[in-house]
């Protein structure tokens, strides 16, 4: 079957039959595979590591059966913790998130968070809604997917302006 990516090569073989055991001889099949590659990738040929069990199987040998090439699929990570902040008016959209902690991660893989966000509007405004573009990057990022986060509203407040070269006359 194809799999989502778990940071291990194993593969999930099921439905096999054994076929030639003589008369009321107990012979069990355990089923098992590896995918050629443990990371994320299409059409992965996967390999029959299976066995035989039960009372008779010494008087037996398992032809191994060829499997069909499956897919191991990127991992969703998602993102808890980040925040975002209001802002002074500054003509763009751009939103500051901070913090964030990425939750999924397999074992000791390499995968970092760059957050980030766009204001829906660029004018001064309350309640403004935020969209989370954050990315994700590091050695294993390939074989994730970023679930991007819900992100509080938050608002643009009026940019203070100042005056300067201002003169009076006696």
């Amino acid at each position: 079957a194809n799999k989502e990516y778990d940071g291990t090569n194993t593969a999930t073989i099921t439905g096999g039959t054994l076929v030639g055991i003589v008369g009321s001889d107990v012979v069990t099949l355990t089923q098992s595979g590896t995918f050629a590659q443990t990371g994320v990738g299409s059409n992965i040929a996967i390999t029959s590591t299976s066995t035989l069990g039960g009372a008779n199987a010494s008087a037996y040998t398992l032809t191994q059966p060829s499997l069909t090439a499956r897919n191991i699929t990127a991992k969703a990570l998602t993102v808890t913790g980040a925040t975002t902040a209001n802002k002074v008016y500054d003509g763009n959209t751009t939103a500051t998130i901070t913090g964030g902690t990425l939750v999924g991660i397999v074992g000791s893989d390499v995968v970092t968070l760059t957050p980030s966000g766009t204001f829906a509007q660029t004018g001064v405004g309350t309640s403004i809604a935020i969209t989370s573009t954050s990315t994700i990057g590091g050695a294993n990022a390939g074989n994730y997917t970023l679930t991007q986060p819900s992100l509080t509203a938050r608002n643009i407040t009026a940019k203070a302006l100042t005056v300067t070269g201002a003169t009076t006359a006696n």
